[in-house]
């Protein structure tokens, strides 16, 4: 694998958990989710005038942009759903689990193919990640609706980054972004105004949390942007999505350390002994690849 890929993806995956830290236990979930798309379209579209794209580009591969928008629509949707109703300890590793769709799409309607040595590596990565963040004695399955929905996050995950990675042969990353957000943010509005609780205005539940939060709204969309950015980057010098998606799959164990210095969250010593299981199936991805 390209040296400069490799620093890319690590740099995303070191950037990724800031949106998740921030999301974690935040009174409005849904003004931030909005605030983080609002803030993804504002760069994304500052991003490519400034680089001197033509913002009409992506209108070339305007299928895309429509699957990429609508996954993503229901991707928030379903991760705010499991967060709501699940712990995070048990289905966080899953809503995180794309490489494992990308992996059993790809070669049943894509053409990919991947070495026994890659798809171990990818294998170690899920593992690791996985039990990073499993809790012994909890039931998985005690919750079908809730374990239905995080599925649903991980593959909808997996289409958005199959769709994007797809686009990537034909636009640039910051153009095609732009498109895909200008799409993303109205309809994501419009979805949690109409679920909205009843006690609460429009625009109290879409922008009250803005007063509160500005700053961590911010940097929650800044980051958020940076870290897809440069993954598309990467998917734009052939690297495979399998490889890609899975090795940013270390930010895991980067926000397992997150919790523990920051958020109190215990078991560190053995989810850090998980975490370099993921290191081993990184290091297979990249050396296999």
């Amino acid at each position: 694998m390209d040296p400069d890929a490799i620093l890319l993806i690590l740099i995303s995956a070191a950037v990724h958990p800031f949106r998740e830290f921030w999301l974690k236990g935040n009174s409005d979930p849904q003004s931030m989710t909005l605030a983080v798309v609002s803030v993804f379209t504002l760069l994304a579209g500052v991003h490519a005038t400034a680089t001197g794209l033509e913002l009409a580009s992506a209108l070339s591969v305007w299928p895309l942009v429509i699957v990429s928008a609508a996954s993503v629509v229901a991707f928030y949707w379903f991760l705010l759903r499991t967060l709501a109703h699940g712990d995070l300890s048990i289905y966080y590793p899953i809503t995180r689990s794309s490489p494992l769709f990308v992996v059993i799409v790809g070669p049943l309607f894509l053409g990919h193919s991947y070495s026994a040595p890659l798809l171990a590596g990818v294998a170690l990565v899920l593992v690791g990640a996985f039990f990073l963040q499993y809790e012994s004695g909890a039931r998985l399955f005690s919750q079908p609706v809730t374990f239905g929905m995080a599925v649903m996050t991980m593959s909808l995950q997996g289409i958005t980054t199959l769709a994007d990675a797809e686009a990537m042969a034909f636009v640039e990353p910051s153009a095609f972004l732009f498109a895909v957000y200008l799409l993303i943010t109205p309809c994501l509005a419009v979805l949690f105004a109409v679920t909205r609780p009843r006690s609460l205005s429009v625009s109290s539940h879409l922008f009250g949390g803005w007063r509160r939060q500005s700053l961590r709204f911010l940097l929650a969309g800044t980051t958020c942007y940076l870290s897809y950015y440069l993954l598309l980057v990467v998917l734009q010098l052939g690297t495979s999505v399998a490889a890609a998606s899975a090795m940013r799959q270390v930010s895991i164990p980067l926000s397992v350390i997150m919790g523990g210095l920051f958020l109190g969250e215990a078991r560190m010593i053995g989810r850090l002994g998980w975490s370099f299981v993921l290191a081993a199936g990184v290091a297979l991805i990249i050396l296999f690849h």
